[in-house]
């Protein structure tokens, strides 16, 4: 037991965060970086995105990912002032929508810090994720259209994936979806759900609301909830479980 206990303590170091500045072709960038507390060869890499007019220090505080799972690199990256539905003038933080808006910044900050995580923390290619809310949850969806081949699985939440309908090939998806959802209407997060389905070969029509549908192509899990736009950090947990349980082949 003595032995089992120091063990542990070799393996387990605090957990560290830091801000970490990218150049983008010019552009600074930020990002908060936290390295795993529970060392392993070659981790896993998730990124959370916050929604308009978010920051990543919220990201953390909402998404948790660092924290319940302790081996991977987490990742929370900064936006930048950008129009968004309710900020036609674009004075608050988002993420860019489709290709070449604002000389595609956030596609590159992204390919930036992939580029670091493989060259530098040594993560696992086979286990890279993204996850977001809001405008980082379609930002989420931005990612899996147009860097779908670097991608295990995504996590998007109360975003629309139909908007990107042509665009998205098969892929494991957690999807969270507030059935009250004031902003986002829930009919058409509903309509996403089932181009989802039908783009994983899931032919399940049992109303599952929580849980994972399995599916020809690829699992989709679900956590649709009976509340409005709030991102609910009981999901968390789930999606990181449907992560751990979703590399890629």
């Amino acid at each position: 037991m003595i032995a089992f206990a120091a063990a542990l303590l070799v393996l387990t170091t605090p957990q560290k965060s830091e801000v970490v500045t990218f150049s983008v072709e010019g552009l600074s960038r930020e990002a908060t970086i936290y390295s795993p507390s529970v060392k392993t060869s070659k981790p896993p890499v998730v990124f959370g995105f916050h929604g308009h007019g978010g920051n990543m220090r919220n990201a953390a505080n909402s998404f948790q990912m660092h924290e319940l799972w302790p081996e991977a690199v987490v990742i929370y990256m900064q936006g930048l002032p950008a129009v968004g539905r309710q900020d036609p003038q674009g004075t608050r933080n988002g993420w860019q929508q489709q290709m070449g808006v604002n000389n595609d910044r956030d596609l590159k900050f992204f390919d930036a810090v992939y580029d670091r995580m493989i060259r530098e923390y040594k993560v696992d290619p086979n286990r890279v994720f993204v996850m977001g809310h809001s405008n980082g949850g379609a930002f989420t969806y931005f990612l899996w259209a147009h860097r779908g081949d670097k991608i295990a699985a995504v996590g998007p939440s109360g975003a629309v994936a139909s908007v990107y309908r042509g665009e998205l090939k098969a892929k494991p998806a957690f999807i969270v979806s507030g059935e009250s959802d004031q902003l986002v209407p829930p009919i058409a997060q509903r309509r996403g759900i089932e181009y989802m389905k039908s783009l994983n070969g899931i032919t399940d029509s049992s109303g599952t609301k929580m849980g994972t549908l399995k599916g020809s192509n690829a699992d989709l899990g679900l956590y649709i909830y009976p509340g409005d736009h709030t991102y609910p950090k009981e999901a968390n947990k789930l999606m990181v479980e449907f992560f751990k349980g979703h590399p890629k082949l």
